[in-house]
């Protein structure tokens, strides 16, 4: 493709002076790459998904369980090398490639009412609210100021009153990790905005650790890395902790993975992150965990019950924000 014939087949944001401006910038090029990439490598897949005729993805609600644990923007490969707890693990594929993409092709639109869900996600607010029997959400009830996030203890002991509540449920738990914020040592160094101790000139815009390797040059990749290992090193004592308290079949999994620098198509630029609507195995390739037992709980659907509490739009935008999703 010749550049003269960029502005005639591109949407109008491909002006002349926009391009200009865009190769003048090397974030904004960086960003402008990124965003192609992220075009190509999920319709692609798309493309092949059809061809095919087949879905890969799995229903998590028509798999059997009794607890479903959700860690957070884990990888497969990630959790088969660091794995503490014992079962049967295989890989499945995602149905989303961010939470709220998961959240809506598992739950939405869906009569789930023998289900209770725990969590600190606080894409959970965009699910109708009468999906679940009950919806224990963390987002205010538990959220640390200093840490950014719900932090794994507090979703353990909430997931521990939710089944005393509630003997006769199914059971979603849903920890933020090892979704960032960083929780470990390494972490610290960190904040939504990049680097701590970086002048306020120097710093990223960026709106996470992921998104400031793709677009800025202030944050070094293996640093990212090994931050991003260390919170679900710290995450597994405390699902141990949960899965030696909780009756039934337990299954550990993640809704969606993570990018940590794999090269794009046909921009071979590195990609970081869990971009919404992108089909690569990276996102979409997530741990299936499944530890056996003979003792099963009765599992009866009821009415909802009414959440009295109200969402505060602004709350929801300020956890957003501290995970790095705006």
């Amino acid at each position: 493709m010749s550049f003269h014939m960029v502005p005639t087949i591109l949407p109008d944001r491909y002006s002349v002076e926009n391009l200009r401006r865009v190769f003048e910038n090397p974030r904004l090029l960086r960003r402008e790459l990124f965003n192609w990439t992220l075009r190509i490598n999920s319709r692609s897949r798309r493309v092949l998904n059809a061809l095919s005729g087949t879905d890969e993805n799995i229903d998590i609600i028509a798999a059997d369980w009794d607890n479903l644990i959700l860690l957070d923007a884990c990888r497969y490969d990630l959790f088969d090398a660091r794995n503490q707890l014992k079962g049967d693990l295989q890989s499945v594929r995602s149905k989303g490639s961010d939470s709220w993409e998961f959240m809506n092709a598992n739950f939405a639109g869906r009569t789930l009412h023998d289900t209770v869900y725990v969590t600190a996600n606080p894409h959970v607010y965009e699910l109708p609210d009468n999906t679940f029997h009950a919806v224990e959400n963390l987002l205010e009830t538990r959220w640390d100021e200093e840490a950014g996030t719900v932090r794994p203890a507090a979703v353990v002991e909430e997931a521990i009153k939710a089944l005393d509540r509630y003997p006769e449920k199914r059971l979603i738990v849903h920890f933020m990790q090892p979704h960032f914020p960083f929780l470990g040592p390494t972490g610290q160094t960190f904040d939504h905005m990049g680097i701590k101790d970086l002048d306020a000139a120097e710093r990223s815009d960026a709106p996470n650790p992921w998104f400031g390797l793709i677009y800025e040059d202030t944050v070094d990749a293996e640093t990212v890395l090994t931050a991003y290992r260390e919170n679900l090193d710290l995450l597994f004592p405390h699902v141990e902790r949960l899965l030696e308290t909780l009756s039934g079949k337990s299954v550990v999994t993640s809704d969606h993975g993570n990018l940590i620098g794999e090269r794009g198509f046909p921009i071979p630029m590195r990609m970081y992150g869990h971009p919404r609507g992108l089909n690569r195995d990276e996102v979409r390739t997530v741990p299936w965990l499944e530890l056996e037992t003979a003792d099963r709980r009765r599992i009866i659907s009821e009415p909802p019950q009414q959440d009295e509490t109200e969402t505060n739009d602004d709350v929801v935008e300020d956890r957003l924000s501290a995970l790095g999703y705006v």
